[in-house]
């Protein structure tokens, strides 16, 4: 018996087998083997994956990923979203419906005991004389259908696999919505630093100004100069409006996050971002496969769709239940236990022509196994790729913010060299404007690195599967 062949060529020799009597025989000796229904997927790893990432850092990944950053206002907002947020919660109730299911799958397996109870009245006239007749009757039934091709358990294990996937997809909600508020609330944070940045940057065009208008009345300017500074100041006063705007609907988007409506909470008033907490270690990319919650739910549901080839598989071949029935009757009540009426039957239903409907089903759950070993498979990759875009751009941000801080000293430098020139007449105002805008530039554009590195980091947590203990 070739028996070894199930893995490879057992499915197309089974398809070419005609009449039920050859097919069962076969069927039961590869059951009786061990041998399951369906083909199980060859590999955990259906893609190959490099030995290592780019670069990793010494620090183990806390399961808590946020509490890298030492933000004590972080950490109170992702708890309450943990506690409250709705999306969260509405993923926790597709896992206990999906829990439900599996249960109910499971409940397949075992036998069925149902009570009857019967009253009735019949009447009938002849001669000019009515009879009632009265009928009461009580009955148990049970019915229980052997699982000989293993439909049943296969139908429990693949919804036993969807309630796993159901309980992965709550991870990563939970994942998802963390990164979430931790972005949120640091975008939040910049735009804080940017209004109180704009303001210190206001005061200081308000005495260029002054040193301008004073200039301006000894005659030593024009009042070109005069209006070009006024201008300047405007424009920061309609900036300020702008941020105003920003920081309202940030913190509105937070509150959603956070399950509340807008305008019921007080946010913290922090405009200084946290140190960037050393580099995690990124351990090697099959680790992801165990890390990443949306992998490991993507792993079931392969599973479940190669259990579902099994239960296509198996409705092609008969199936055989047994029912029982235990009846009593009288006409009155204190008759109801006199007589007794026992029955046990069997049932065999076995398919003999169908049109092809139990082949075809067979074919489609097949290529739905085949593709979610594909949609597996691709996001594995995505995963690899998403650890390895969060450390590239943290690098080279790293780098960036370097550059940013170097030009913004020169330009402290430039702004203290025109202005006294300017003060003594020896350059126009026009070079000191454009100083005074690029140095004011680099201090916002500093600002939004510093968030933008932070987000990277926050990619790189979430792309290495960070999360919090949920279950």
């Amino acid at each position: 018996m070739t028996i070894c062949l199930w893995c490879g060529s057992v499915f197309r020799v089974l398809d070419h087998l005609s009449g039920p009597v050859v097919r069962c025989c076969l069927l039961l000796a590869l059951l009786l083997s061990g041998c399951s229904l369906s083909q199980p997927p060859r590999s955990e790893n259906p893609v190959p994956l490099p030995q290592a990432f780019s670069d990793s850092g010494e620090k183990l990944l806390a399961e808590s990923w946020w509490q890298a950053f030492s933000d004590p206002a972080l950490n109170e907002l992702i708890k309450k979203s943990q506690a409250e947020n709705l999306t969260l919660q509405s993923a926790r109730d597709r896992l206990l419906q999906a829990e439900a299911v599996a249960r109910k799958s499971g409940a397949i397996l075992y036998p069925t005991l149902d009570a009857t109870g019967e009253f009735s009245t019949t009447r009938s006239h002849s001669d000019d004389r009515t009879r009632t007749l009265n009928n009461r009757s009580l009955g148990v039934m049970a019915s229980y259908e052997l699982d000989l091709w293993g439909r049943l358990r296969s139908s429990r294990d693949a919804a036993a696999l969807d309630a796993k996937a159901s309980a992965e997809d709550l991870q990563t909600v939970a994942l998802s919505i963390s990164a979430q508020v931790a972005t949120t609330w640091y975008q939040l944070v910049e735009q804080s630093g940017q209004l109180a940045l704009l303001n210190q940057q206001i005061a200081t065009n308000e005495k260029v100004l002054d040193l301008v208008t004073l200039q301006f009345r000894t005659g030593q300017v024009g009042i070109a100069d005069v209006l070009q500074q006024r201008q300047l100041i405007e424009t920061n006063h309609g900036e300020q409006a702008q941020i105003a705007a920003e920081i309202k609907v940030l913190e509105n988007q937070l509150a959603v996050l956070l399950g509340q409506p807008p305008n019921q909470l007080q946010f913290p008033q922090q405009t200084n971002f946290v140190d960037l907490p050393p580099l995690p270690q990124t351990g090697l990319p099959a680790d992801l496969l165990q890390q990443r919650p949306d992998l490991r739910r993507a792993f079931h549901e392969l599973l479940a769709a190669d259990q579902r080839v099994a239960v296509a598989l198996a409705e092609r071949f008969p199936q055989l239940s047994l029912s029982a029935t235990l009846e009593t009757s009288g006409e009155h009540t204190r008759d109801l236990f006199d007589n007794w009426l026992g029955n046990l039957s069997a049932n065999l239903l076995a398919p003999i022509f169908d049109a092809g409907e139990r082949k075809a089903e067979v074919d489609r759950t097949r290529a739905a196994a085949a593709e979610k070993l594909h949609d597996y498979g691709q996001a594995i990759l995505k995963a690899v790729a998403e650890v390895e875009d969060a450390l590239v751009r943290e690098k080279h941000q790293q780098e960036y913010l370097a550059s940013l801080q170097k030009q913004l000293e020169l330009a402290d430098q430039v702004i203290r060299s025109l202005r006294d020139r300017y003060f003594k007449g020896a350059v126009d105002y026009q070079r000191v404007l454009d100083a005074l805008l690029s140095q004011q530039s680099l201090q916002r554009n500093l600002l939004t690195s510093q968030r933008e590195l932070l987000e990277n980091r926050i990619a790189l947590y979430r792309a290495l599967g960070g999360g919090w203990p949920l279950l």
